[in-house]
């Protein structure tokens, strides 16, 4: 994607342009699953993992990313919607294909909303489905 595109996407979200940040930007925005900071590392062979992590957490601070734990013991990231409430709970389903170990956001399968009991209060949700995907399914 172009540098002026990101950039002005970074700044709508009050996020400063670095050089990094636009590096892990795009590599978010151009994979079709959620990647994991040693994905990230891979990618970007020349950045420092410290960095990176930085970027993401900064990213998921402002609301850019979301974070999914789909079991695997590595936290995955994925782009958020414009409308995304990632943050306070999940919206949307995600799926994690047991053969290739990609994690998928399944945008289009909202959450419900959930009433809780009395004085309970929820810090975060997630759903999260496995199986396998339509890539592994044809193979």
């Amino acid at each position: 994607m172009e540098a002026d595109i990101l950039a002005n996407q970074l700044k709508e979200r009050k996020i400063n342009p670095t050089a990094m940040r636009l590096l892990v930007l795009d590599q978010l925005i151009k994979s079709d699953v959620a990647m994991s900071l040693v994905d990230l590392e891979t990618l970007l062979d020349s950045a420092d993992r410290v960095t990176i992590y930085r970027t993401l957490k900064k990213f998921e601070e402002k609301k850019l990313v979301h974070t999914i734990e789909d079991g695997t013991g590595s936290i995955k990231y994925a782009i958020c919607e414009s409308n995304c409430k990632c943050n306070t709970a999940f919206t949307h389903a995600h799926f994690h294909c047991t053969q290739c170990e990609q994690t998928f956001c399944l945008r289009n399968i909202h959450l419900p909303d959930i009433k809780l009991p009395k004085n309970f209060q929820a810090e975060q949700s997630s759903f999260i489905l496995k199986g396998i995907c339509d890539h592994c399914s044809v193979k």
